[in-house]
């Protein structure tokens, strides 16, 4: 196939999509079917969000870095993360299209881009339903080990590690949430709904119990670390935001995405913050911020205070959140897939919809397939490392892209304005660097091999396929 005349390589990598050809891309039997909510879209959000974060990462930060005053670690990473959601919210409503950062890079930054962050994407999203999945193995394991019933472990870890095989939870926990996601997002969102609702019913309990035993002793010295201490925790927590970026995915299959993803992906952030905070405030008061070093903080405090039931149903809030965190990344990574497929950047099988379920099968089985292995097959140690550049990434090149439509593009329609441009989007970029930097150096090593092999699969197959580059079009 000959390249198109007059256009050389260096500038056509480059090419943006317009708007209008991403939201024209929405039609024909390549669409999806438009059936979510803004009160769906909302706890997508919190699905996303609260999980592993509030459960685990809490007791972490506090006990090693930012001590009681984990509450300012948590407000400093919320703001944060409230200007990259204000950037999400303000493309989420100009380009109501399945891809989040992948998409909008294509129409702010060009293809060249928008295949680096899909790329990244990938990997984001991959490894992070991979880690998340053992995570909700040793859960599982453990709370099936509480009423007496012990798995071999040659079937509950991964080659090499105290005689396992295969992490056959992992599995089935991975085979549960593709067949819900298969059988359609109407029914991936009610599951949803009940699962956030009784986690966030765990939550206000675990408040509600602990909110009696605050002790202010257990708040002194408020900075044991020091002021650097809030500061790295406030790193470390920001960790337990991933996930809020994909609620952006969905935008093709929302109502009214204009008014509902922007509400959706605010309110499910600001929403956690203020469950982060609660429980921080809580959690540091009721025991010693040292003895919360260990992988069930909250459930641990509870035992502490001789409210043992009450940890044991904290720990069953823990799986179920871990669920739907696998369930809303799970969706992302496949819509993602989706709408490179429909671009042409990744074979076009993976943009195939069923035509009864109006979902796309091929591609989630493949991502479903892909995830199962690595969750099964490798330990979380040598997965887990890679999900925070990733998404530092993503932040990254949405708040620049902000930035870039603000001037290239000043009359275009936004339903949704972020305000204080280019400052907030800085601020943001700012920050996310700094995070990066903060990374052990064979973080970076691994994210940079994995872009060169993007590269090298782009100019190979990608640059070739794009419909930019074929003129294919759309068979509304």
């Amino acid at each position: 196939m000959a390249q198109p005349p007059g256009i050389p390589v260096r500038e056509r990598i480059f090419q943006k999509k317009t708007i209008a050809q991403l939201i024209d891309d929405t039609c024909g039997e390549h669409s999806l079917k438009r059936v979510l909510s803004r009160f769906e879209i909302v706890l997508f959000g919190i699905g996303a969000v609260i999980g592993t974060g509030i459960f685990v990462i809490t007791g972490i930060a506090a006990a090693n870095y930012s001590g009681p005053a984990l509450v300012i670690s948590f407000l400093i990473a919320g703001m944060v993360c409230l200007v990259a959601a204000l950037c999400y919210a303000e493309f989420s409503a100009m380009v109501p299209v399945a891809g989040s950062a992948y998409t909008y890079s294509y129409a702010s930054l060009g293809e060249i881009w928008a295949w680096i962050i899909g790329w990244d994407l990938i990997l984001e999203y991959s490894v992070s339903v991979a880690a998340v999945a053992i995570g909700w193995s040793a859960y599982m394991v453990n709370l099936l080990e509480n009423i007496g019933l012990v798995l071999p472990p040659a079937l509950v870890n991964p080659p090499g590690v105290d005689g396992g095989i295969i992490n056959l939870p992992a599995i089935l926990i991975i085979a549960l949430i593709t067949s819900l996601l298969i059988v359609g997002v109407k029914e991936s969102a009610r599951f949803n709904t009940v699962i956030v609702l009784i986690k966030v019913a765990v939550i206000l309990l675990f408040l509600y119990l602990g909110f009696s035993h605050i002790s202010m002793a257990n708040y002194i010295p408020f900075f044991p670390f020091g002021w650097q201490g809030v500061v790295t925790g406030a790193a470390i927590v920001f960790f337990a935001y991933i996930g809020f970026d994909a609620v952006s995915t969905s935008a093709e299959e929302v109502k009214d995405p204009q008014k509902d993803l922007p509400f959706g992906i605010i309110t499910a952030l600001v929403i956690c913050t203020i469950l982060y905070v609660a429980v921080a405030i809580v959690l540091c008061g009721i025991v010693p911020y040292y003895t919360l070093n260990n992988a069930a903080p909250v459930a641990n405090a509870l035992d502490q205070i001789g409210i043992t039931w009450g940890g044991a149903l904290v720990s069953v809030g823990a799986l179920l959140g871990i669920t739907s965190v696998i369930l809303v990344l799970l969706f992302g990574q496949t819509r993602i897939f989706f709408a490179m497929a429909r671009d042409g950047l990744l074979p076009k099988g993976l943009k195939r919809i069923h035509p009864v379920l109006r979902t796309p099968v091929r591609a989630t089985l493949i991502v479903a397939v892909c995830v199962a292995l690595m969750s099964s097959l490798l330990p979380l140690q040598a997965i887990a490392e890679l999900v925070n550049i990733g998404t530092l990434a993503a932040f990254i090149l949405v708040s620049a892209g902000i930035i870039v439509l603000r001037r290239t593009q000043p009359g275009a329609n936004r339903p949704f304005k972020a305000p204080f441009v280019p400052v907030l989007p800085l601020v943001c970029i700012g920050f996310c660097f700094y995070l990066i930097l903060a990374l052990p150096t064979i973080t970076h090593i691994r994210f940079i091999v994995w872009l060169i092999i993007g590269l090298i699969v782009y100019a190979l197959y990608s640059a070739r396929h794009s419909r930019l580059y074929t003129h294919e079009d759309v068979e509304c």
